[in-house]
């Protein structure tokens, strides 16, 4: 069976780091003291790859702890699976450095909500995807955005049932 191809990276780019450093090891001493007295340097190195071992170790751990990913086995070795959630919080993060146009026509998306206290959860919801699509709050329940982000705003207000809270607006400029 061949293992997905982000199990795959994940490895090889791991193999990858230690061999680097392994030729980097060989070829370069650090010190004179490690130039005179090899052994020196041999033991540093096995200190050093034990504790790159050990960084790597609690990274996994702490993303399986955290739900982002899994550890199956497939045939004789076991692989790392990206679960849902790590999914998710793949696209945020494209989302977040996806490099956002300016709109064309100068205008600036505003927009303002007044969600009730028993949808709260929605209301902090909103607020940090705005945040996320690259609003700017100039109060609390009114935020701007100079992004071509309309579309994915309005989705997100229909997904979220908000249609009865909010209100969008094209606005031509914004004295602050």
């Amino acid at each position: 069976m061949k293992l997905p191809i982000t199990d795959e990276f994940l490895f090889q780019a791991f193999r990858l780091t230690q061999k680097v450093g392994d030729v980097h090891n060989l070829l370069a001493p650090r010190t004179m003291k490690e130039a005179v007295y090899p052994e020196l340097r041999r033991i540093r190195r096995t200190i050093q790859k034990k504790r790159d071992w050990k960084n790597f170790s609690q990274l996994v751990y702490y993303l399986k702890r955290k739900g982002y990913i899994q550890i199956k086995s497939l045939e004789t070795r076991d692989a790392v699976v990206l679960t849902p959630k790590g999914a998710a919080r793949v696209l945020r993060i494209q989302n977040k450095t996806a490099s956002k146009k300016k709109r064309k026509d100068g205008r600036w998306q505003m927009i303002i909500f007044d969600v009730p206290e028993e949808r709260k959860r929605f209301r902090e919801i909103l607020r940090a995807k705005l945040q996320e699509l690259g609003y700017q709050r100039l109060q609390d329940s009114v935020w701007v955005c100079q992004y071509e982000v309309f579309e994915e705003t309005e989705r997100f207000i229909r997904e979220c049932d908000l249609d009865d809270c909010v209100r969008l607006f094209l606005i031509e400029e914004i004295d602050v």
